[in-house]
C-alpha cells in the first residue's frame, strides 16, 4: 500500500487532454490509497485497544505494556 504519488505526475496526466481518463485514474488511485491506510489503521487501533482492555482486567502488566508500546508506535507512525 506504500504508493508515492508525486504532484508532477498529477499535473502530467492532467496536461494530457487526450487523456482526461489517466489523470482521473490517477486521482482515484490516490484516494483510494488514502482510504484503505486509514481503514487499516482503524482497524489496528481498535484491535490494540480490545487488547489493551483484556490486559488491564486479567491484570496482565507485561501484556499491557506490549499493546500499548505497539498503540505508541502506530500513533507515531501516523504523526510523521
Amino acid at each position: 500500500m506504500e504508493n508515492y504519488y508525486s504532484y508532477a505526475d498529477f499535473m502530467k496526466a492532467m496536461a494530457q487532454t487526450k487523456k482526461i481518463t489517466e489523470a482521473e485514474k490517477l486521482l482515484n488511485d490516490i484516494y483510494l490509497d488514502l482510504f484503505l491506510k486509514h481503514v487499516h489503521r482503524s482497524q489496528q487501533e481498535e484491535q490494540l485497544m480490545t487488547l489493551i482492555d483484556e490486559a488491564l482486567d486479567n491484570h496482565d502488566q507485561k501484556a499491557f505494556t506490549k499493546y500499548t508500546a505497539q498503540l505508541q508506535i502506530l500513533n507515531h507512525e501516523e504523526t510523521e
